[in-house]
């Protein structure tokens, strides 16, 4: 049997609370659990003691069992010092696809080309006027 830490959202609509459980990972998220572990409610502050609550001794238990927590109860795990933090793939989601960063290195290469353009007009001797022949024939 797989087994789970991970969160069960309770709450009504747009106001959530999760209930942290131990429960076989084939079950549905809100579905069967063995054990109720702790409680996180995201809406009170970050600095709060009531916004996660966990019973260390069980978690600690379920974790010598062989139970894998989920990525949000490891922060958790992480933040309360029970498991090591651990290094994550960043993912580039963020940054823009091959064309549009081809486009924007283009743009900037025409905006460096016209700035040193104006630079160079602006540097530049000014053009003397020719001077006018006078004709002494």
């Amino acid at each position: 049997m797989a087994m789970k830490i991970r969160l069960a959202r309770g709450g009504s609509k747009k106001r959530p609370y999760y209930s942290i459980v131990a429960a076989d990972s084939r079950m549905a998220r809100d579905g069967r659990f063995i054990e109720k572990l702790g409680t996180y409610s995201p809406l009170l502050p970050k600095d709060s003691e009531d916004r996660v609550r966990m019973n260390m001794e069980r978690v600690q238990h379920w974790l010598s069992i062989g139970a894998q927590p989920t990525d949000r109860v490891s922060r958790f795990l992480e933040t309360a010092g029970i498991t090591e933090k651990k290094t994550r793939a960043n993912m580039k989601k963020a940054e823009p696809g091959k064309k549009a960063q081809e486009r924007a290195k283009e743009r900037e290469e025409k905006a460096a080309a016209l700035k040193a353009a104006e630079e160079e007009a602006k540097n530049a001797p000014a053009p003397e006027a020719p001077a006018e022949e006078t004709a002494s024939e």
